[in-house]
């Protein structure tokens, strides 16, 4: 394989992985296009590497020896600001949907095609690297509607109430795409990134569900995500964008 330009080449992959043949076709596969690796064979091994490393993405097995791989990924989520790729070759459909309800970014089903992991591997980073350069020039860093403050730059919210937390890199990344596009239908492709979805792929619509749980948490909470069947979702709202001094007010 010919190798890219250097863009990757910084980048800094955990593989999680106890087979020893799969750690090392995703090695192999991830040094071709210019990214670094480190191989953990269990749960023990990433959380001790971690008090030393700070990855750009995790890829986890959910089959890992020693702990079950979604508790890895939550005690990873709460460590460490990395990206989250699940591997599975577990048949249910409930495993995935969990690992994303609980904060994983994406999944890859075993046995793979290496092109596609290395693609979501990219789309996981470069989501998240599109957050961090948001805003940059200081005009549009928060975004308001309906007394909700969202900061673009640090994935943080802030509802009317006053309470803040953060979102996941998914969740926030979902949120950027409505808040820059209110009050338009937006399909299913274009709310995870232009990337073509399988019509049993569900992983847009357990990010959708995880979004309106934090910002509808009762029955008379305002519904700002609309479902539109059959053409996609409508983020139902007048937005309002700011820098973080509240300078620079703009109407999205």
């Amino acid at each position: 394989m010919t190798r890219p330009a250097d863009a990757d080449a910084h980048k800094l992959i955990v593989i999680v992985e106890d087979d020893p043949d799969v750690a090392k076709t995703i090695e192999h596969v991830l040094a071709d296009f210019g990214f670094r690796t480190l191989w953990c064979r269990s749960a023990g091994d990433l959380f001790r590497r971690l008090r030393q490393q700070s990855p750009d993405l995790c890829i986890i097995d959910l089959g890992l020896p020693d702990m079950d791989g979604i508790e890895v990924m939550q005690r990873v989520r709460a460590v460490s600001p990395c990206g989250i790729l699940i591997l599975t070759g577990r048949a249910h459909v409930s495993d995935r949907v969990m690992g994303l309800e609980l904060g994983a970014d994406d999944y890859v089903i075993k046995p793979f095609e290496p092109r596609e992991l290395v693609a979501r591997v990219r789309s996981i980073l470069r989501r998240r690297e599109g957050g961090a350069g948001a805003g940059a020039g200081g005009g549009r860093q928060i975004a308001e509607f309906g007394g909700w403050r969202f900061n673009v730059t640090n994935n943080s919210l802030a509802s009317p109430a006053g309470d803040e937390f953060l979102l996941s890199t998914a969740e926030a990344d979902l949120l950027k795409v409505f808040v820059n596009s209110p009050n338009r239908i937006l399909q299913r492709e274009q709310l995870i990134g232009g990337r073509d979805l399988a019509p049993t792929d569900r992983s847009i619509d357990v990010r959708i569900s995880r979004l309106r749980r934090k910002l509808e948490p009762t029955n008379d909470s305002p519904s700002f995500i609309r479902t539109v069947y059959g053409a996609g979702y409508l983020f139902l709202a007048a937005v309002t964008w700011s820098g973080a001094d509240g300078s620079s007010r703009d109407r999205g």
